[in-house]
This record gives C-alpha cells, structure tokens and sequence, in this order.
C-alpha cells in the first residue's frame, strides 16, 4: 500500500463500501427469486469491484493492472450472462456457456497479468506446479461427478476445461509469486487469494446448478459472498503492486 494517498484509499473504501450495499439489496431480491431486477442490481456490484481497480490502477499503472482489469471486465459480463439464465430461462443454455466462456477468458487475462507483473521477472518453471494442480483439478471435476453428487449433462466437458482453468490461474499466480520471491511479490500472492475464494465460490456453484437441494438461501448467499470478495480481492491485488 505505499504510496497510496488518503484521497485514494478514501474513493477505494467508497467502492468498497458501494459494494456491500449492492451486495446486501441483490441477496435479499435474489434469495426471493431471480429476477431481472437482481440481475441488475448484481451487475452494479460487480460495477464497484470495478471502479475499485480503476482507482487503484490510477495511483499504480502498469500492465500489470491493466490486465487485471480485462480480468474483472470478464467477470461483469459473465455475472450478467449467469443472472439472465435464471430470466430467460428459454435460452438459459446459451447464457450458462456464455458465462463459462467469460468467466474463462477473464482468467486468461489474470494469467497474462501473473506474467507482466512477477517482479524480478516471470519464472518460467513456476507454470509447472500450476499445471500439475489444474490437471489433478479437471480430472476432479470429470470423474468425480458422482462422488460430489453432481450431475453436469451437457456441460461436463466445459466445466471440467473451465475447473482446470480456474485452479490453473489461482496456482499460477501462487507459483510465481513464490518463485520470483514472495516479499516482492505481495500483489500476486494477494491475487491467489482471490483465487481460492473463487474456487470456493464455484464449488458452491456447482452444487447449485448439478445437484440437488443446494439452491436453499445458504447456498445462495455462501456462493455470491465468496464471489465478490474474490474479485475485490483481485482488485486490491494492485494496492501491492507499488514495486512495478
């Protein structure tokens, strides 16, 4: 955090603050039902987490943060495609994947910003630990169905490539971080952080879109919290990134 001015972190706390409020509007509708207008209102959320990086990323540019925001750009569109399944239920197909789709995109760009911003420059062999994780992930996810109680259909294969994806980035970044040096690379340890609220979030995900009786209000809440402290989690990555 140094070299961030009290005006600032005061705008960062006001995106933060905006958040919980949307947050807390977009669970008490979404537990009722999904609506149209949770969709909304989730979208403003996801809005705050990312003017939160806009603000970070005006006190520390770098590409590092600029490709953190594609990241979280990704994720807004994939929040929206995901609420207007529950809306449009006629094309909730097309939504789902394009959510997955989003979703996976966004973590290509968090992968790319491991990359640009390892300081003292990307190791190279820090990938292979982290595609060790994703393999063991996806073969997880495709054969173990019936253990977790859950039943993909159709999207068995795109879940087991987007679960590879998602444990591959939160690796990524843990891997690198270390390799490169954990001290100077606070930000992308911060960002496997992130990472793994955003497995447990998809974990609880999963339960709620291919299994049974795990759409009770709990769940809801659990999935959703999770998720957006992920991402603002992620955002926040660039308050540490004042070495870049």
């Amino acid at each position: 955090m140094i070299g961030t001015s009290p005006e600032t972190l005061s705008l960062y706390i006001c995106t933060l603050v905006a958040g919980l409020i949307f947050l807390c509007v977009f669970l008490k509708l979404r537990v009722k039902k999904a609506t149209a207008k949770a969709a909304v209102v989730k979208s403003m959320i996801s809005v705050c987490f990312i003017l939160s990086w806009v603000v970070l990323q005006h006190m520390h540019p770098s590409a590092f943060a600029s490709l953190l925001g594609g990241g979280l750009l990704f994720g807004l569109l994939g929040d929206i495609w995901l609420d207007l399944k529950f809306c449009y239920r006629e094309d909730s197909d097309f939504f789902t994947r394009m959510g997955f789709l989003s979703f996976g995109i966004g973590h290509v760009f968090y992968m790319a910003a491991v990359v640009a911003g390892s300081v003292g420059g990307f190791k190279p062999l820090s990938i292979l630990p982290a595609l060790g994780v994703a393999v063991v992930a996806a073969l997880a996810v495709f054969f173990g169905e019936k253990m977790m109680k859950l039943k993909y259909g159709k999207y068995k294969i795109i879940s087991t490539v987007y679960g590879g994806v998602l444990f591959l980035m939160t690796a990524f970044a843990l891997f690198a971080g270390l390799f490169a040096g954990a001290a100077q690379n606070k930000h992308l340890i911060v960002m496997a952080i992130g990472g793994a609220l955003f497995i447990v979030s998809d974990l609880i995900l999963s339960g709620t879109y291919f299994g049974q009786g795990k759409n009770r209000p709990v769940d809801i809440i659990t999935n959703h919290v999770a998720y957006y402290v992920a991402q603002f989690v992620i955002a926040a990555s660039v308050l540490f990134s004042a070495a870049l």
